[in-house]
C-alpha cells in the first residue's frame, strides 16, 4: 500500500515520537540486566554463619572500643568463639548476643538464630541520652585474608526478624542497620604551608539499609509501623525506600551487592524466600564513590544510650556471602582449608604422641611397682 505524502509525514512523526520512550526502555533493560542479585553465584561458606551450633558464644572483652567517638580502641576486642564475628573498633559490640530457637516462619531447616540487643551503646560509662549504635561485624576480608574486588561481583544476604511492636524500644527513629564495608581510592588535596597538588588515598565507606520505627506514642503518629531507609545518595544522604506496616512485621530477607562498575544495589522483601529482581529497592553510588573493594558485612543495633533502655531485640539468621566470579576466592579458601586441616592433623598427631607417652610412662611406673613388691616382701621375711 502506497501512502500519500501527508500520511507518510504523519507516520514519520509518530515513529519519531516513540524513539525516546523506546530508548529509555532499552536503557532501563540494559541497566538492570547487569544488577547482581544478592545470593546468586557461589556461596562462600568459609565466612557467614548458620547459628546451628548450640555452643555458639561471644567473648565480650570490655570496655568496648569507641574510636569513632573518642579515638579510643580498647583491646583485645570481642570475638565469637567460632571466629566468624568480631567487635567493631569504631563503636564496639552489642551487649547481648545469644543463639535462640528460630522464631516461627523462618528458614525451613533452621533450628537456631542469633538474637542481638544492646544497652550501653556509645562511649563506655558515658550515658548521653542520645541514640547511639554498636556493631557486629562479619569480617570477610580478615577471614579470607583478602578484600573482594568489585569485578568479582560480591553480595551478602541475611534474614532479619522484626519483632511485634510491643517489643520495640519505644521511640521513633533508626533501630537496625544492614551494611557493607567497602573502599575506593580518591585524590585528596595536600594540606600544609608548603603542600602542593594531591595524593591518592584509600577511602572507606559504609552503605546500608536502615530499619526505622514509628512509635504510636510519638507526636502525629496514629499507629505503629516501620520503614526502610537507604544510605545513600551521591551526597551520602539517607532516603526512604519502603513502608513496613505492622502486618508485615516478622521475617524479612535483605541483600546488598556490588556490580563491576562500583555501584551498590539494595534489595529487601518480607519472608525468607530467595531474592529476585522484583525485590530491588535501589541502586546508588553513595557519596559519589565507585566501590573498588569489599571488606565486611555488618549490623548496627541502636538504642537511646541512657543506661536503662534496651534496644529492640532483633534476630538474624543465615548471614551469607556470595561471589559471582568466584575462582580466585574458591582457590584461596581451599588453600586455607587445606592449611587448617594440616594444622589440625599435626595437632592431633602431637596429642596422640603425648597420650602414648603418658600411657608408656604409666605402664613403666606400674612395672616398677610390680618389681618392687616382691623385694619388699622378702625384706619383711
Amino acid at each position: 500500500m502506497r501512502l500519500s505524502m501527508p500520511a507518510l509525514a504523519a507516520a514519520i512523526v509518530l515513529a519519531v515520537s516513540f524513539l525516546p520512550q523506546f530508548a529509555n526502555a532499552q536503557t532501563y533493560t540494559q541497566r538492570y540486566s547487569q544488577v547482581p542479585i544478592p545470593g546468586r553465584g557461589q556461596e562462600i561458606d568459609y565466612v557467614g554463619d548458620k547459628f546451628e551450633d548450640p555452643e555458639w558464644s561471644f567473648v565480650h572483652n570490655m570496655p568496648k572500643s569507641s574510636s569513632e567517638l573518642n579515638d579510643r580502641t580498647y583491646g583485645p576486642m570481642g570475638y565469637s568463639k567460632n571466629r566468624r564475628w568480631n567487635e567493631g573498633p569504631m563503636r564496639g559490640q552489642p551487649d547481648f548476643m545469644k543463639v535462640i530457637k528460630t522464631p516461627p516462619g523462618g528458614l525451613p531447616d533452621s533450628k537456631g538464630a542469633l538474637q542481638i540487643s544492646t544497652l550501653r551503646s556509645g562511649i563506655p560509662n558515658n550515658n548521653t541520652n542520645t541514640v547511639e549504635q554498636d556493631d557486629l561485624i562479619m569480617n570477610v576480608s580478615s577471614r579470607l585474608g583478602t578484600t573482594i574486588q568489585a569485578h568479582e561481583l560480591p553480595s551478602c544476604v541475611v534474614r532479619v526478624y522484626l519483632p511485634e511492636p510491643k517489643l520495640w524500644e519505644n521511640r521513633s527513629g533508626p533501630h537496625f542497620g544492614i551494611r557493607l564495608g567497602v573502599r575506593t581510592t580518591i585524590q585528596e588535596q595536600r594540606t600544609g604551608l608548603f603542600a602542593m597538588g594531591s595524593k591518592t588515598v584509600t577511602e572507606p565507606y559504609w552503605p546500608g539499609i536502615w530499619v526505622h520505627f514509628r512509635s504510636e506514642t510519638s507526636r502525629n503518629v496514629e499507629t505503629d509501623s516501620a520503614y526502610l531507609k537507604i544510605r545513600g545518595t551521591t551526597r551520602g544522604n539517607d532516603f526512604k525506600s519502603k513502608e513496613i506496616p505492622v502486618e508485615q512485621f516478622g521475617w524479612w530477607t535483605f541483600g546488598m551487592s556490588i556490580s563491576a562498575d562500583g555501584q551498590i544495589h539494595y534489595f529487601g522483601k518480607p519472608g525468607v524466600e530467595n531474592l529476585t529482581m522484583a525485590d530491588h529497592l535501589s541502586s546508588q553510588y553513595p557519596y559519589g564513590f565507585k566501590a573498588e573493594r569489599m571488606s565486611s558485612f555488618f549490623f548496627n543495633i541502636c538504642n537511646n544510650n541512657n543506661g536503662r533502655t534496651w534496644s529492640t531485640p532483633f534476630v538474624i539468621d543465615d548471614p551469607s556471602f556470595y561471589v559471582a566470579n568466584a575462582t580466585r576466592i574458591q582457590q584461596l579458601v581451599q588453600r586455607k582449608v587445606d592449611y587448617e586441616n594440616r594444622r589440625a592433623q599435626a595437632a592431633a598427631e602431637r596429642a596422640e604422641k603425648q597420650r602414648q607417652a603418658r600411657a608408656a610412662a604409666q605402664e613403666a611406673a606400674k612395672q616398677r611397682q610390680a618389681k618392687a613388691k616382691p623385694q619388699s616382701a622378702t625384706k619383711q621375711r
